[in-house]
């Protein structure tokens, strides 16, 4: 049965309120953290964005849950360094650290002030990294030019557990990309056709019989307009085209392209849970497609109720 996941939002609490908040989680019966990777949030309005290496460390010690995060190597930062992130992790909480590498953003990696590479040099600098991370995990001493470049780059601390290298894509033409090198794949959920056609292309091209894990994000209140306007408050300016996503560079190009959206475009386009029964019904379908792990973002900040009702429910289920 897929694990359900609290996600931990960088972008919209402080690194030690969100502390608090996977400690809730885990009280509360979730079996997994999954973390953010952000420099800058996507709106002004979220006001946050902690250093996710740093975080996870501090989650793994202060819970026992595995905990998974999002990466960008190779701009902002060096796939020698992610490596020993990786491997450090690995070696102090065994069998517990995911990392799911991706393409980026600009708006995270475009800080180091140079160029912001097309969408197939990105993967090509995507997969030239994940190759030298697993490279370095396996200990061997690398020499390198290219997109990726290394001199005499060795890990000294190794763990004895190796650490998955997922992959983080959005689209299935990505997910196919990904198949013949990722440990698994990390994607959004979408409906549950995309989430398949993401599902089938990932296992066509290599992926067979890895895992899978996806992201299901919501906005979560007791009411229907408080759900909304809770959305339209902090996630309205996620609601960009793909390309966008990856290409607007600043906080503030978020907030101005979605400035004039109303609440009605936001309700059409953000999934609204007011009942823990409705989000069940919602992971049950997620479930049938095979996954192994759900993370589940509520999109707005009201996450002490949300994941106090999640506890609540949880613990009348019986297992399945």
């Amino acid at each position: 049965m897929a694990l359900l996941a609290y996600h931990a939002s960088h972008e919209q609490f402080s690194p030690s309120h969100l502390l608090q908040l996977a400690i809730q989680a885990e009280q509360a019966g979730f079996d997994a953290i999954h973390s953010s990777d952000h420099f800058n949030p996507w709106s002004h309005r979220q006001g946050h964005s902690g250093f996710s290496f740093a975080w996870v460390a501090s989650a793994l010690q202060a819970t026992r849950l595995p905990v998974s995060m999002i990466c960008t190597p190779g701009q902002r930062y060096h796939p020698a360094i992610v490596a020993q992130a990786i491997a450090t992790l690995g070696e102090m909480y065994p069998g517990r650290y995911t990392v799911e590498l991706g393409s980026g953003e600009a708006l995270n990696e475009c800080i180091t002030g140079d160029g912001w590479p097309d969408k197939k040099e990105r993967n090509q600098r995507l997969l030239d990294s994940a190759q030298a991370i697993r490279s370095l995990l396996n200990g061997q001493t690398l020499t390198r030019r290219g997109p990726v470049t290394m001199q005499h780059a060795r890990l000294w601390s190794l763990p004895d557990t190796p650490v998955p290298l997922f992959c983080a894509a959005i689209s299935a033409e990505t997910a196919g990309w990904s198949g013949r090198w990722a440990d698994g794949l990390i994607t959004t959920s979408g409906t549950v056709t995309e989430l398949q056609e993401k599902m089938e292309a990932w296992a066509a091209n290599g992926g067979s019989g890895k895992p899978v894990y996806v992201q299901y994000s919501f906005s979560f209140a007791p009411t229907r307009q408080e759900a909304i306007d809770a959305a339209y408050d902090q996630w309205r300016s996620n609601l960009v085209e793909r390309d966008q996503l990856a290409d607007l560079r600043t906080t503030e190009d978020f907030d101005n392209l979605t400035a004039d959206l109303d609440r009605d475009t936001v309700a059409s386009k953000i999934p609204l849970i007011t009942g823990m029964d409705e989000l069940f019904e919602k992971v049950d379908e997620i479930r049938a497609t095979g996954v192994e792990l759900i993370s589940l973002h509520n999109v707005n900040r009201n996450h002490e109720e949300f994941i106090r009702e999640f506890g609540r429910v949880k613990k009348t289920l019986s297992p399945s």
